[in-house]
């Protein structure tokens, strides 16, 4: 690849790898590392090719996985790619290239192509369903990227390599780059030089919009009795979470996130109120935003998992949206070209202290209690997992929650500052938490990962536990085994929900194989996790650890319950008389 980005995700390998994009191996992820090269140093023209040699690639069992390692680790360095084959590898991956779209990741995917001779002819190729037609997986990829770059001759391969990840950036979204397999090991005069670098426009609100806005909004707030804020998952892609901060420094509402925004916002904020997600929400949080006269939802995302069957009681004439470009009040007016982070900075100098909903907050706040105590040897209790789960955070360690019943206990945890967390609520893709983690801890080597994944859900995509293990990973594994899809047993059971249980630690003990670092326990009762969790924290610290949870089947957290009905209730409401 001929561009040069500068984030914190550029590393330097000197690792050969190969040309041939379009050989039979799996998914891979790709990351950089910087090296000081003059910017525009002469390269050896015989060597300038469209390869780049100093890519570290880490090879996944399958390509679903490292598409979804990808989005892990676009989710903690800002940027992700990953590379496989043509078609069969490209249909593979579209999952979780769909995933990241809906979450707003920026995701380089690039595919071998086929060889440039074969364009233009009735020839049938391998890896295709076997029609002389090389436009299906390109016509899959349109619907979930940004940008499509189909490269078959070098003279037009700078150009649009750069267009895509330029375009991957600035949209936030995944783009589609397919290079012909015998292009990338030829030399061209246009990649003799190290580029130029890119230069990406910044995005600016437009002046007398944004004054506009911050003029409505500050007269809707300060005329407001109990207002609150409640943060978004678009935070991120706005890059405006440190701004809501200094929003609610300077006006002194309530903050509150929605479930998928956790982790945008710091929760030792003085002001900081838990999570708010209707009728699931941190106790006291839901009583506080709904009984507000005015709230701000910045960078929400509203469907039906997230309104929890569409049962929030808000009311629109009450709301100000700001979504990343855009500012609507109440039931109107709307601005366009206001950028979030400009709105949020420019609306804390204009609105008045008031903490009349914190501080109703403050009255009717009793603390969470604590799990019951366990008998000796009793049966483990999910509640009490998630307490010793709860002492194991610090700056130095992130979550990551499978879609399941672990999104409502890790969305119980307190996060201490520097905590990362991430969960894809939009997609909900279950089996996407072990790429990811793969992923994210890839780019974060100083933080120990911690992974909350059900036994349904890690069936899916087991395989690349191998992988964490060859890169030499100290995630932490927590594999909770009640005996099948949880979370689908709450929305609609069946006996589709129910799983073939397996030996899980045994299978991960197979996959160690003895080679690389890893230790696995098996746990069933409150003593055992005491022991485990020491284990993995003091002498197994460097290595890593999977843990297997035994609980009941029914063993699940009074959100889950909750919401299961509320989504159900929604899922099967009968069709509207036409």
């Amino acid at each position: 690849m001929d561009a040069k980005i500068n984030d914190g995700s550029l590393q330097y390998s000197h690792k050969p790898v190969s040309n041939n994009l379009a050989g039979p191996g799996n998914g891979v992820v790709s990351t950089i590392q910087t090296a000081s090269v003059s910017p525009m140093s002469v390269v050896n023209p015989s060597q300038s090719t469209l390869a780049e040699p100093r890519l570290n690639v880490i090879g996944c069992c399958n390509e679903l996985n490292a598409g979804y390692a990808a989005d892990g680790y676009a989710r903690s360095r800002g940027v992700g790619a990953c590379v496989v084959t043509f078609t069969v590898g490209g249909l593979s991956v579209l999952n979780a290239i769909a995933g990241a779209y809906s979450e707003n990741l920026p995701l380089i995917c690039i595919l071998g192509g086929p060889n440039t001779n074969d364009y233009g002819t009735n020839r049938i190729l391998h890896h295709t369903i076997g029609l002389p037609d090389f436009t299906q997986e390109f016509r899959c990829f349109q619907t979930v990227t940004c940008f499509q770059a189909v490269v078959n001759h070098l003279e037009d391969g700078h150009e649009l390599i750069d267009t895509a990840i330029s375009t991957s950036l600035k949209e936030s979204k995944p783009v589609y780059i397919s290079i012909s397999c015998n292009l990338p090991a030829i030399p061209h005069p246009t990649f003799s030089r190290e580029p130029v670098p890119f230069s990406l426009s910044p995005r600016l609100s437009n002046q007398m919009g944004l004054e506009a806005a911050v003029e409505a909004a500050a007269e809707f707030f300060n005329k407001a009795v109990k207002p609150v804020l409640v943060g978004g998952p678009k935070l991120r892609v706005a890059k405006a979470s440190d701004a809501f901060v200094e929003l609610s420094d300077a006006c002194g509402y309530p903050l509150a996130v929605m479930p998928s925004g956790k982790g945008l916002v710091p929760e030792d904020h003085p002001h900081f109120i838990g999570t708010y997600w209707g009728a699931v929400s941190t106790a006291f949080c839901a009583e506080i935003v709904e009984s507000a006269d005015a709230y701000l939802f910045a960078g929400p995302i509203f469907n039906d998992y997230s309104s929890v069957g569409y049962s929030l009681l808000l009311k629109q004439e009450k709301s100000i949206i700001v979504q990343p470009d855009r500012v609507v009040i109440g039931n109107g007016p709307s601005f366009g070209c206001v950028l979030m982070k400009d709105f949020l900075k420019a609306l804390s100098k204009r609105l008045k202290h008031n903490t009349k909903a914190y501080d109703n907050y403050h009255r009717i706040y009793v603390p969470v209690g604590q799990p019951l105590k366990s008998e000796a040897k009793e049966a483990l209790r999910v509640n009490v997992l998630f307490k010793h789960i709860q002492n194991m955070l610090s700056s130095e360690t992130a979550v990551i929650a499978e879609t399941g019943d672990s999104w409502f206990n890790c969305q119980k945890l307190k996060l201490p500052r520097g905590c990362g967390y991430e969960f894809q609520m939009q997609y909900g893709s279950i089996g996407w938490s072990v790429g990811a983690t793969l992923g994210y801890a890839q780019a974060v080597p100083n933080k120990r990962v911690i992974a909350c994944i059900g036994d349904g859900s890690f069936q899916m995509t087991a395989q690349d536990v191998s992988t964490m293990l060859r890169c030499g990973q100290k995630t932490i594994i927590f594999l909770i085994n009640n005996g099948g899809y949880t979370i689908e047993v709450e929305i609609h059971d069946g006996p589709y929900n129910v799983i073939k249980n397996w030996n899980y630690t045994g299978l991960i003990d197979a996959i160690h194989n003895g080679e690389g670092n890893c230790w696995t326990a098996k746990v069933r009762c409150e003593e055992e996790l005491i022991e485990a969790i020491e284990e993995a924290l003091g002498g197994k610290k460097d290595c890593l650890c999977f843990i297997e949870v035994i609980v009941h089947k029914d063993d699940t957290s009074k959100e889950l319950l909750e919401w299961g009905s509320r989504v159900s209730s929604a899922n099967s409401r009968p069709p509207n008389p036409q």
